[in-house]
């Protein structure tokens, strides 16, 4: 596997041109990517249920069809849907329409990885996968930037997939930023643990148990609120610009010594198994299992966690706390719960 990244200048759209681009879903990653192409020069048309979202990629200016529709016409075909959906969409609407030699790209590759989505061996299957959440693509690109993609091919039977998807990755911006080279099982397995071990699984449980830490020992909730979840964002930004280097540099050397000596008293042998065995039931399909199992019940056991954690007083002091600081985006108004919106009715 190669270890170069490449950028603008490195890649050729040729493959790309003329090639009719279907995006399917119109959410957070639909949305930024559609818009990036068309903006890029691409011709994006979208494949969409009526509802919300159809009527927002109208007024947005594209050419909106049913996802059978979309699929038909197109040369290269987005599924962004979510993971959950897009087994049904795909053999519902978009595999009855889709053309030998067509290429059918992903931004996660669970349905591939996992045996939920089977393309035939004439469909070119590759993957394009942004690092960061739609919003942020969309905008970065507008300021003229670009977050990082990872890129791969899992079927190719035209040759070119490789070149394909490097120029869809540029039609996004990612070529501003880096676009490095994957497979659809590693982009897969490490996306899935670094959500659940770290990115939203490990971090807000290690925030809220902080938070209560505090809490228990008598310390004004507000204040814990401020500590183990307000600062986070400003430390993240520091790791964000140079690493754990450019943090402790930017901290005082009381809070570097104390992290480096009392950092390994919380994340302990024990947390370190934890990660192992949540990457071992990623890998070897448990919790691909356990997800869609959980979806095909009516999602009972993650609705019932949603509402005990909107109950929480962590929560209830973080909607408190973010009140006082106006300009701050309310959380509750961004929702990716469009495409669920479209495409739910499949099921």
């Amino acid at each position: 596997m190669t270890t170069k990244m490449f950028y603008d200048k490195d890649i050729d759209t040729t493959a790309l041109e003329n090639k009719k681009i279907a995006v399917i879903g119109y959410g957070a990653q639909g949305h930024a990517q559609a818009n990036n192409l068309r903006d890029s020069g691409f011709d994006v048309i979208l494949g969409l249920r009526a509802g919300k979202s159809f009527d927002s990629a109208k007024k947005d200016g594209f050419e909106v069809y049913s996802a059978a529709e979309a699929t038909a016409q197109a040369d290269v075909v987005m599924m962004e849907t979510p993971d959950e959906l897009q087994a049904t969409v795909w053999e519902k609407e978009v595999e009855p329409h889709l053309k030998a030699g067509s290429y059918l790209g992903f931004s996660h590759g669970f349905n591939i990885v996992y045996g939920l989505i089977k393309p035939n061996t004439d469909i070119n299957v590759m993957i394009i996968a942004p690092k960061g959440p739609g919003n942020i693509e969309r905008r970065q690109f507008v300021e003229g930037g670009g977050i990082p993609s990872l890129y791969g091919v899992h079927q190719d039977p035209t040759g070119d997939t490789a070149e394909v998807a490097k120029a869809y990755a540029k039609g996004i911006g990612s070529g501003r930023a880096g676009i490095l080279e994957t497979t659809f099982e590693e982009e897969t397995t490490e996306d899935l643990f670094g959500e659940q071990a770290v990115l939203c699984g490990g971090l807000t449980q290690l925030i809220e148990a902080a938070f209560n830490t505090l809490v228990e020992a008598g310390y004004s909730p507000e204040l814990a609120y401020f500590e183990t979840s307000h600062e986070m964002k400003m430390i993240v930004d520091l790791i964000f610009e140079g690493g754990f280097e450019k943090m402790r540099h930017d901290c005082s050397n009381t809070c570097e010594y104390g992290e480096m000596l009392n950092g390994p008293r919380i994340i302990t042998e024990e947390s370190k198994q934890g990660m192992r065995d949540v990457l071992k039931d990623i890998q070897d399909g448990t919790y691909a299992k356990k997800w869609v199992a959980e979806y095909n019940s009516g999602l009972q056991n993650l609705e019932k966690m949603r509402t005990e954690y909107k109950s929480s007083l962590y929560e209830q002091t973080g909607k408190k706390v973010r009140a006082m600081m106006p300009w701050i985006s309310d959380a509750d108004k961004y929702s990716t719960a469009a495409d669920t919106e479209q495409f739910s009715a499949a099921k």
